[in-house]
């Protein structure tokens, strides 16, 4: 396997602390020895994870990167984010695996959980011992999520929950699923576990994309949970809303790292392959198009570090995060498809990782906010008017 030459036409890396680039080199090494080798297997399968690596994920504090206490690594967002990428560049299922984890589950405890409930589930989440699923989406509500008809009724000393959930990424492999549900005092969390009675996940099977990732149903038909079970300190769509930015956040980055696969490899392929007596490389369009991809990489670098500082600083708008996983996950997508293109008839087996990145990144483009959904998002923030 070719060693990953990463682009960084604008030596960015200058703009990096030894910290940040330590932990990406650090991922960067492991996608490359551990991952990679692996991933042609896990795609074949059809909607499996190679669960054998989550503990070298753990000891590379991959989960809650960017948390605080309870066993995780406290790193800033900078380095989260190119951890995020680094991991998509193997990817966009083996970011997934780690973003829900830390961005979707371990940060709701962590910020709104009781002292009870970090105690239990953060160091076992943060070391690889138990694995978290966020049960937001509905078989009929995806973006328009306030309208989720999970229900969660008081029932003595607890609730009762039922309901659905659909594209859940995790579910059935978790031991732990923070499901979102309807209640009189409006939509609130509750950590479900595997086990409890009533409550089942059952995988979804012939996925084009995302098919190194598993991808679940989850059912909860009378399950009973404890008071204890419910996270205190949010009510409402603030809840998962701000999981969202997280995620979102993180996917920013990871769309890059995939871009940057596709680019690394179709650079390498065009310089090697001879076509009409010369190299593809030394053609007009080929280059026309190494151009395009590698101007909107640089782009979506500079668009990325400076949304990380701001997030580090505390000077974030969650329409920042919206702009940046728009912008980068659609150039990384058209990326993804000129990349296939100049491959030619290769670029449709799995010996070549671009195809792989372009379908993995039409799942990208809708999930954690479509792209329309971020553009109306930014049309409401920049006009002070919600579309109609």
């Amino acid at each position: 396997m070719a060693r990953f030459d990463s682009p960084d036409f604008l030596h960015l890396d200058d703009l990096l602390a030894d910290d940040e680039r330590l932990a990406r080199d650090a991922v960067r090494d492991f996608v490359s020895k551990d991952f990679l080798p692996l991933v042609q297997e896990y795609v074949r399968q059809d909607g499996a994870f190679p669960t054998q690596l989550v503990p070298r994920m753990a000891e590379l504090g991959l989960f809650g990167a960017n948390l605080h206490g309870y066993g995780c690594a406290g790193m800033n967002n900078v380095a989260y984010g190119l951890v995020m990428q680094e991991l998509e560049r193997g990817d966009s299922g083996l970011r997934s695996f780690a973003s829900v984890q830390g961005g979707l589950v371990m940060y709701p405890i962590h910020a709104y959980g009781s002292d009870a409930q970090r105690e239990r589930w953060l160091p076992q989440l943060a070391a690889g011992r138990a694995i978290g699923c966020f049960g937001l989406t509905e078989p009929d509500f995806g973006s328009h999520a306030s309208g989720l008809r999970t229900r969660a009724e008081r029932r003595g000393a607890g609730f009762v929950l039922n309901g659905t959930k659909r594209w859940i990424t995790n579910g059935s492999v978790a031991d732990v699923a923070l499901v979102w549900a309807r209640t009189e005092d409006g939509i609130r969390g509750f950590l479900v576990e595997r086990g409890t009675r009533g409550f089942e996940a059952r995988d979804i099977k012939g996925k084009f994309s995302l098919r190194a990732s598993v991808t679940s149903e989850l059912f909860l038909s009378d399950v009973e949970v404890p008071e204890s079970a419910m996270l205190p300190g949010v009510a409402g769509m603030k809840g998962p809303l701000s999981c969202l930015t997280q995620a979102r956040y993180g996917i920013a980055w990871g769309a890059l790292g995939a871009a940057m696969a596709c680019y690394d490899e179709v650079l390498r392929y065009a310089k090697e392959r001879v076509v009409q007596g010369g190299p593809l490389a030394s053609k007009q369009i080929a280059q026309q198009r190494l151009v395009f991809m590698l101007t909107e990489i640089t782009k979506g670098q500079l668009l990325a570090l400076r949304v990380g500082r701001l997030k580090d600083e505390g000077r974030l708008h969650h329409a920042m995060v919206s702009m940046a996983k728009m912008n980068n996950v659609d150039v990384a997508l058209r990326i993804a498809r000129e990349a296939r293109d100049l491959l030619g008839a290769n670029g449709i087996v799995d010996d070549y990782a671009s195809m792989r990145h372009m379908v993995n990144l039409e799942t990208v483009r809708t999930y954690e906010g479509t792209h329309d959904v971020h553009t109306l998002i930014l049309g409401e923030h920049i006009t002070g008017m919600r579309a109609l």
